[in-house]
């Protein structure tokens, strides 16, 4: 392994290394902690059946119905 320094580096390899830097921290921090686990399945049916009825119930309203309501301007 060949060790570097900072100072070999030239500013976009240095502002490179920062950025790589604070993705991957980001990462660590705010990652989905879920991620790669499955749902099982009596979460799956639950989840389903909370979505067919939205569709069935499908009682929404515009957002520009809202902010008139609202007295907002859209």
């Amino acid at each position: 392994m060949t060790h570097s320094k900072v100072t070999d580096l030239t500013v976009e390899e240095f502002k490179q290394l920062i950025r790589e830097v604070v993705m991957q921290t980001f990462l660590e921090l705010f990652g989905d902690p879920d991620e790669g686990l499955e749902l099982n399945e009596e979460f799956k049916l639950e989840l389903q059946r909370a979505l067919a009825a939205d569709e069935a119930e499908a009682k929404t309203i515009p957002a520009h119905e809202v902010a008139a309501r609202l007295g907002l301007t859209w």
